[in-house]
């Protein structure tokens, strides 16, 4: 059958596109392409015998092959409820911990709680592309906001309000921002929360990076400040992305529709998986001294991948200070379109995001996202300077033009 004499699709696929960062994956498959590209931690630093010996331990007893709870197992919840209680500074109750399979369906589900079509919704730009897609989904409007050192222009935030805009939802990767690579000052932490209680809007904040701080622990998260900021994290970027736990802090009342729209989707999560996240992140001895190697080794490739970056481009390619998290945003000062850059780039053997993936309102054609968490230092050293190699011609083409 014809597809045009097919049964319809639904109307709001129109609008959506597949993750350019995704199908870029696709292209940075093969052996002989370093790849910049990918947002994963590195699979040599998962505890994978740890994560083995919780996984048997799970299966000495049957009811781990059972459903499990929509909210989540709680054995688990309780778990999270002591690390979230010491993140926040206040006590956060069993009933504010809802898990998630992933934190990526966190999202999603709190889009269909909180959004109506149409609804507004604020957020950074350069944006996190998976945000974006859960709110096009939703049918809302999307209205970005810049970043700066500092995080999200929450002063260009409050004149948007003034000038008649009125957000459901606003939503910020606080730490080490992806793609951005910045982190949220104090200051507008506070001044964010404020603005949700004054104005009435729920603030989503994202954070899966918040521990993989370098020199100095991520400042307190914004959902101290207000219980309207509901707050997402994850064990993907500290345990394993396999065990897809994740999980929001919310007020009781959005957990308990959460769990209604949960129960339509999948019902419940893995109690397996659940399990054994529950061991490894109640032995805080032991997760503080992973936690730590993770961080001393992203570290050195942070480090290694930015100081390439100025050796080799000066201030030709500014980058953003690696203080944590996974990635450097970097943008050219000559004018190099980093979409034309790409393809020389991965015959040059070397693959990263150019900045439009993730644009909103600024079209970032001369900025890029790099990993730096998958490969050595070494490595990363000569990535940089297979980009050199590819940047030449494509500088060469764009002064030619201009003659």
């Amino acid at each position: 059958m014809p597809d045009e004499e097919a049964a319809p699709l639904a109307g709001k696929l129109a609008g959506l596109t597949s993750s350019a960062i995704r199908d870029l994956l696709k292209l940075t498959a093969a052996a002989d392409v370093i790849s910049l590209a990918g947002g994963l931690p590195d699979a040599a630093l998962m505890p994978g015998p740890r994560i083995a010996a919780a996984a048997e331990s799970a299966l000495r007893s049957p009811a781990v092959l059972q459903y499990t709870e929509s909210p989540g197992w709680g054995p688990l919840r309780e778990v999270l409820a002591e690390r979230e209680s010491a993140r926040l500074g206040r006590p956060v109750g069993i009933g504010e911990v809802f898990v998630t399979h992933g934190s990526q369906q966190a999202l999603s589900l709190l889009a269909e709680v909180l959004l109506d079509p149409g609804a507004l919704v604020v957020v950074e730009d350069p944006a996190y592309v998976g945000a974006l897609q859960v709110f096009r989904a939703a049918g809302a409007r999307i209205v970005a906001v810049p970043l700066d050192n500092e995080g999200m222009r929450v002063d260009l935030l409050e004149e948007l309000i003034a000038a008649g805009q009125r957000p459901a939802v606003v939503h910020t990767v606080s730490n080490f921002h992806n793609p951005g690579g910045v982190t949220m000052s104090p200051r507008r932490r506070r001044a964010l929360a404020a603005a949700a209680e004054k104005h009435r809007f729920w603030v989503i904040e994202d954070d899966p990076y918040g521990e993989l701080w370098f020199d100095r622990p991520a400042p307190e998260p914004v959902a101290t400040y207000s219980p309207a900021v509901i707050r997402l994290s994850s064990a993907s970027k500290i345990l394993a992305p396999t065990l897809r736990v994740g999980w929001m802090v919310a007020p009781e009342r959005v957990c308990r529709a959460v769990e209604l729209l949960k129960q339509g989707a999948d019902l419940c999560g893995s109690a397996l998986t659940q399990q054994i996240a529950a061991e490894l992140l109640a032995d805080t001895e032991w997760l503080g001294g992973h936690i730590d190697t993770v961080r001393g080794v992203y570290a050195a490739r942070a480090t290694a991948l930015v100081d390439a970056v100025a050796d080799r481009f000066g201030d030709r390619l500014r980058c953003s200070s690696a203080a944590g998290g996974m990635f450097v945003w970097a943008e050219f000062t000559d004018g190099t379109d980093t979409a034309q850059l790409l393809p020389r780039a991965l015959e040059a053997g070397v693959a990263f995001v150019p900045g439009q993936a993730f644009a909103v309102a600024t079209p970032y054609s001369h900025a890029m996202r790099m990993c730096f968490t998958t490969a050595a230092p070494d490595v990363l050293g000569e990535a940089v300077a297979r980009l050199a190699r590819a940047v030449e011609p494509v500088a060469a083409a764009g002064q030619s033009a201009q003659l």
